[in-house]
Order: C-alpha cells, then structure tokens, then sequence
C-alpha cells in the first residue's frame, strides 16, 4: 500500500494558499444531487455548502457513474468552531486510551480521522463527505458506515482496506473512478472524504498553491 500523507503532515500545512474567494452555494437549491440531512442538527444547514467549483465538480461526477447509481451529498462546509470541536474531541477519546502517547502522536492520530482545524478542508469549503445510493435513494455497501473510526472498523474505513466485501470495493472503485475524473482527491484514511481545490489536494496534483482556504459563512 503507499504511504498514506495525514491532514497533520508538516508538507501539507506548508501549502500556500491563495484565496480566490469563491462563493459558497447551497447543494440543495443549487444542483440535482441527492442530499441527506443527518449532519443538519451539527451543522444548523452550513453542512449543506460548498465552493461553487467543487460542486460543480460533484455534479460532472455524478454524470460519471452508472445508471441507477447516485452521490449521496452527507457533508460539505464545516464552521471552523465546529470543526475544532470535532477534532478536539476525538483528541481527548484517543487521550483517554492511550495516555502514554506525546502531544505530537495524539495529534497525527487523530488526524487520520479528523482533519486539524487550522487545515481543514470542510472548513474551506473545499471538500465533501458523500457515497453512492441506489435509483430509490438507499445506501449502497461500501464496507462500513460514514464516519467510521479506524478504531470502530479495524481499519476498513481506509479506503483501500483488505478487509471489506468485494460488492463494497466495487462499489468504492465505482465513487473513486467517478469523483477522480472529475478533479477530486481522496483523503485515503476515509472513503467516503474528498476535495479539491485545498491545501492536501494542491500536495497530492503537484499544484503550487491552493485556492481555497478557510472561511466563514455569512
């Protein structure tokens, strides 16, 4: 397997940005994708935007797949608060567990499940956590549930985990083929996690800088 880069890699942090100040737009009034509404109580409905582009995007992917397959939008836009909650909470879960670990390895952990705050690319808008449903709107097998912490799943949440069905992993490759020709990259600790336009994108396309960063939503 190749060496997986984490959100808490220096190299990635090191990234220029230079914001080009896209807008964000509503998925739900402003494309044709499927959109489920389980992270409406966390997110008060910001989980609903995205950068214009990165929609944009979604929506060549969905054109991409199979007939009677779908994207499944889960989350899209994170307010940093939120996010800096999500990941300290999960700091102090692996903490609890593992109380010899440094600070430093407390963080990269973490990160395989929770992007750092300062990184993060919800919180630019820049990425989306989606996976594919059927002709009716149901849920496909990918192997685990959204969400899934490496701990939960035994590490079958990574993307290219041996140890899911080979209906799942077909059903991973149909989403990574589609969303990858569209200009996506895969965060490979989570499946179900893609972005473009953020700093770990413009790492892994060789990009110099990236285009989005941070930011707030009116």
């Amino acid at each position: 397997m190749t060496e997986i880069v984490l959100m808490s890699d220096p190299k990635v942090a090191a990234v220029p940005v230079q914001e080009c100040g896209e807008r964000l737009v509503d998925v739900r009034r402003d494309s044709p994708l499927l959109v489920d509404e389980r992270k409406l109580l966390d997110s008060g409905g910001a989980f609903a935007y995205l950068r214009e582009e990165v929609l944009g995007r979604l929506v060549e992917a969905q054109a991409q797949l199979p007939p009677g397959i779908r994207l499944l939008f889960v989350e899209g836009y994170r307010p940093p608060s939120l996010q800096r909650r999500y990941f300290d909470s999960y700091a102090d879960h692996l903490r609890a567990g593992n109380p010899d670990w440094s600070a430093e390895r407390l963080r990269s952990a973490a990160s395989r499940y929770v992007s750092p705050p300062e990184i993060a690319p919800h919180s630019a808008g820049a990425a989306v956590d989606l996976t594919l449903a059927d002709a009716d709107g149901r849920e496909l097998d990918l192997g685990t549930r959204m969400n899934a912490t490496p701990e939960e799943s035994a590490g079958a949440c990574y993307t290219h985990a041996d140890s899911i069905s080979d209906g799942a992993r077909a059903h991973r490759h149909t989403l990574s083929s589609a969303l990858t020709s569209a200009g996506l990259v895969n965060y490979p600790t989570e499946w179900w996690h893609w972005s473009y336009g953020d700093r770990y994108w413009a790492l892994l396309t060789g990009a110099d800088v990236a285009c989005y960063g941070p930011v707030e939503l009116d």
